[in-house]
C-alpha cells in the first residue's frame, strides 16, 4: 500500500480555518466522519487527546501529527490540512504550525499499513519537501508530490541497502547504535529513526537504529552491534529491552529529541558522553538520566502504582458489599445472598491495604520489592495501622530492595543467581518486618486513632470546611494528584471506620466536573462546538457513573473556565453532603450506590445544586462559537 492510497484527496482540507489546537481537532474529526472513514467522532477524538496529554504532536518546524489507532475508525487514513494563519498547537518549539497529517489507524491495523504511515512519518523529515507542501495549492498537487518523493524515497532506500552489503566497517568511524519508540509507534518512532540516520551521514559517523513501532520491533540491534557500539541513544516514551545495554554509555531522552535534536545525541553518544547504564538481576537501570522528573513526581508515580492496582479491589469489592447492603432489609443479616455478598466484598476489601503496598515497592524495587511490601501492608491492617501505614510499608519496602541492591552489589558471581530467590526475599521480608513491628505500626497505629478520633469530634462547620476540601479536590485535575489524593484519604477513612461521610464528599465532587460540563452544554448550546455537544451527552453517564476523567478532553481544551467552575460547584456539593450529615457506605458506583445513602434525596439535592452552580458559571463565562473556528 502507497501513502498516497491513504492520503485521499477529498478528506482534505486545504485551508483549515481554526486557529487553536481544539479547533483544528475538531475540524479535522469532522472531514473524517463526513467522508465516513470514522464512525464515533467522540471516541476517536477521545483517543487523540489521550495522545496529545502524553506528548503534543505538534513537532516543531510547523508540523503537527496528531494521531489515534481505535475502534472508531472505519478504514485506514491520512488526513492533510494545511492552515495559512498558523495554528497554536503547543508545539514543542512553542512556533505556530501549518502542516497537519491527521493519522485514523483502525484497531487492527495491518502491517501495509503500518508501513505507509511510517514511510509518511520518514518524509517529513525532508525540509524541501516540507517547503514544497508548505507551497502546494490543491490536493492533487499534495498527492502529486508525496508520489514523487515516495519513489525518490523508495530508490535511496535501495541504494543503501546496496551500499550497506558492500561496505565493511570502518574501524576509525565512530559508531552509535540506537533505539526509537513512542506510545502509539505509528509517527515519532520512524521520524526519529530518518533523523538521527540523516544526521549521523552528514556527521560522518555510523549508526544503526532499531524501531519499536506499531509493526513490532525492526531492524534489532545484535549483541555484536552493541558490543562495538561507542555510545547508545535510547529515544524512547515507552519502555524498551535495556538489560542488553549493560555496561555502555547511554542516552535516555524522550522520542522528540531523536526527531529535534539528533546531532546532540550522537554527538553525545559517539563520544562517550553519556552515564553508564548498569542492569541488575531484574533489568532495573541505575542509569541517572533514566530517573525522569523531580523527587516529587517519582514518589507519584509509585503511589499511582500501587493506586491503580488497587482500585479494582476498592471498585468490585465495593460494589458487592454495596448490594450486600441493599439485600440485608429485604433478606436480612443471617440470609445466605447477604452472608455471600458480604463475605465477598470484605474478602476484596481486605486485599486493599497489602495491594496498594506491594505496588508500590514493585514500582519502586521491581519483583523483589512486591512480597516484602504486601507483607508490610498486612502488619499495617493486623495492628490497625492503616491506610498510612500501608503507604509507609509499600515505601519502606521497596527502598530496601534498592539499599540491598548496593549492599550486594559485590556478591561473587557463582551467588548471582541466589540473589533473587533467596538473598532479596529474606533479607527485605526481615527489614519491613523489624521496621513494621518495632516502628511504624506503633506510630502509626497512633497517628491513625488520632485522626480517627479528631474526625469523630469535628464540629458541623469543620466537617463542612472539610467536604468542601476534598471535593474541590477532586475537580482540580480530574483524575490527576489532587483528586487522588482526595480519593485515596477519604478510601483510607472508610477502610479503617466503616464512616462513609467523606466518600459522599468525593464522590459528589468528583461527580460534578461532567455533569456540569453536560449540562452547560444542553442549556448554552452556542457556546460549545457540535462535537462538544455530542460529547457532553456522553458526560451526562460518565457523571452519573462516578467518572470524572470526562471531564479532561473539555479541561484540555478550556482549562481557565472548566476548572474553575468544575472546583467552585464541586466544593458546594461536597461541603453540603457534610452539612447535612450524608454518608454513602460504598467507594464508587455514583448513582448506582446512592440507595445506599442514609439520605439519598439530599445527595441528590447537594448533586443538583453543585452541578447548576458549575454549569451556570461555564456557560456565562465561555464564549459563544463563531464559525471561523468551528
Amino acid at each position: 500500500m502507497k501513502i498516497t492510497d491513504l492520503l485521499l484527496k477529498n478528506v482534505m482540507i486545504m485551508d483549515l480555518k481554526a486557529t487553536r489546537k481544539e479547533a483544528a481537532i475538531d475540524e479535522m474529526v469532522d472531514s473524517l466522519v463526513k467522508h465516513n472513514r470514522i464512525s464515533d467522532s467522540t471516541v476517536f477524538k477521545k483517543g487523540i487527546m489521550a495522545r496529545e496529554s502524553q506528548t503534543s504532536t505538534g513537532l516543531g518546524d510547523g508540523i503537527a501529527m496528531p494521531h489515534a489507532k481505535n475502534s472508531a475508525v472505519n478504514e485506514a487514513t491520512v488526513l492533510f490540512a494545511k492552515s495559512s494563519k498558523g495554528v497554536d498547537y503547543d508545539a514543542l518549539d512553542g512556533q505556530p504550525t501549518y502542516l497537519f497529517f491527521m493519522i485514523a489507524a483502525p484497531e487492527g491495523a495491518n502491517d501495509t499499513h503500518l508501513q505507509a504511515l511510517a514511510s509518511l512519518a520518514r518524509l517529513l523529515v525532508n525540509p524541501d519537501f516540507v517547503a514544497s507542501l508548505k507551497n502546494a495549492e490543491t490536493p492533487e498537487e499534495v498527492q502529486s508530490l508525496f508520489e514523487n518523493a515516495e519513489k525518490k524515497r523508495l530508490a535511496q532506500e535501495n541504494e543503501e541497502l546496496n551500499s550497506q552489503r558492500a561496505k565493511t566497517h570502518d574501524s576509525s568511524r565512530p559508531f552509535v547504535i540506537a533505539v526509537t519508540a513512542c506510545p502509539t509507534g505509528i509517527a515519532h518512532t520512524y521520524m526519529a529513526e530518518d533523523a538521527l540516520k540523516k544526521k549521523a551521514a552528514e556527521m560522518n559517523i555510523d549508526i544503526k537504529v532499531e524501531t519499536n513501532g506499531s509493526e513490532g520491533v525492526k531492524n534489532r540491534l545484535s549483541a555484536s552491534d552493541i558490543e562495538r557500539a561507542d555510545g547508545v541513544i535510547i529515544a524512547a516514551d515507552k519502555n524498551v529491552e535495556m538489560n542488553r545495554f549493560n555496561g555502555k554509555p547511554v542516552l535516555q531522552r524522550p522520542v522528540s529529541d531523536g526527531i529535534r535534536k539528533p546531532e546532540e545525541l550522537i554527538e553525545k553518544a559517539s563520544k562517550k558522553q553519556a552515564p553508564i547504564y548498569y542492569a541488575d538481576d531484574n533489568g532495573r537501570s541505575t542509569n541517572e538520566e533514566s530517573i525522569n522528573g523531580s523527587v516529587l513526581s517519582k514518589v507519584y508515580k509509585d503511589l499511582m502504582n500501587g493506586i491503580s492496582h488497587m482500585l479494582p479491589f476498592v471498585v468490585g469489592g465495593g460494589i458487592i458489599l454495596a448490594l450486600s447492603f441493599l439485600a440485608e432489609p429485604y433478606f436480612g443479616d443471617k440470609s445466605e445472598i447477604f452472608t455471600f455478598l458480604n463475605s465477598l466484598g470484605s474478602n476484596a476489601f481486605s486485599f486493599l491495604i497489602p495491594i496498594l503496598a506491594g505496588y508500590i515497592a514493585m514500582s519502586i524495587g521491581d519483583r523483589p520489592g512486591l512480597m516484602p511490601g504486601m507483607v508490610g501492608g498486612f502488619m499495617a491492617v493486623q495492628s490497625n495501622a492503616g491506610f498510612l501505614g500501608g503507604l509507609a510499608a509499600g515505601f519502606i519496602a521497596g527502598y530496601s530492595i534498592l539499599l540491598l541492591r548496593r549492599v550486594l552489589k559485590g556478591v561473587p558471581k557463582s551467588l548471582e543467581g541466589l540473589k533473587s530467590i533467596l538473598l532479596y526475599p529474606v533479607l527485605s521480608l526481615l527489614i519491613i518486618g523489624f521496621l513494621m513491628y518495632f516502628v511504624i505500626d506503633p506510630v502509626f497505629s497512633t497517628i491513625n486513632a488520632a485522626m480517627i478520633s479528631f474526625l469523630e469530634n469535628l464540629g458541623t462547620g469543620n466537617a463542612v470546611l472539610l467536604g468542601a476540601l476534598l471535593g474541590g479536590m477532586m475537580a482540580i485535575d480530574m483524575g490527576g494528584p489532587f483528586n487522588k489524593a482526595a480519593y485515596t484519604f477519604s478510601i483510607g477513612i472508610f477502610t479503617d471506620t466503616g464512616d462513609g461521610s467523606l466518600m459522599a464528599a468525593v464522590m459528589a465532587g468528583g461527580m460534578i466536573p461532567p455533569l456540569a460540563i453536560a449540562l452547560a452544554s444542553t442549556l448554552f448550546k452556542n457556546k460549545f462546538t457540535d462535537d462538544e455537544r455530542k460529547s457532553g451527552l456522553t458526560n451526562y453517564i460518565l457523571g452519573l457513573s462516578f467518572i470524572t476523567e470526562g471531564a479532561i478532553p473539555f479541561a484540555a481544551a478550556d482549562p481557565l473556565r472548566i476548572i474553575t467552575s468544575s472546583v467552585v460547584g464541586a466544593a458546594i456539593a461536597g461541603g453540603l453532603t457534610q452539612f447535612w450529615n450524608i454518608s454513602i457506605p460504598a467507594p464508587h458506583g455514583g448513582i448506582f450506590a446512592i440507595g445506599l445513602s442514609n439520605h439519598a434525596i439530599l445527595f441528590l439535592i447537594a448533586l443538583a445544586i453543585g452541578m447548576v452552580v458549575s454549569a451556570l458559571i461555564l456557560g456565562f463565562w465561555k464564549k459563544t462559537i463563531t464559525k471561523e473556528i468551528n
